[in-house]
């Protein structure tokens, strides 16, 4: 897990010391929701956790928007890099 994010920071980051930046973060969260949905493909009946997916699911939402309206060719690269939209 703690090189899965490496890599995810890794491959977001904007300059060598960048850890939060909202690229970073929907990277984090991408990876967080891709987890929990494979947790609910098990635990279909896990409802206390249905509450972080859709937490976590609402929280990239609001900072893609922000990429969208501040920075829209990292925007871009972001969804590319991972995979969001087609």
């Amino acid at each position: 897990m703690e090189n899965k994010m490496k890599e995810i920071i890794d491959s977001l980051k904007i300059n060598p010391k960048d850890v939060g930046s909202s690229a970073v973060q929907v990277g984090l969260l991408s990876e967080k929701i891709n987890n929990l949905t494979n947790h609910f493909k098990k635990n279909k009946n896990d409802k206390h956790s249905t509450r972080g997916l859709l937490k976590a699911v609402n929280q990239r939402k609001r900072l893609l928007e922000y990429l969208k309206k501040n920075n829209s060719e990292l925007y871009k690269q972001v969804l590319t890099k991972l995979k969001l939209r087609k």
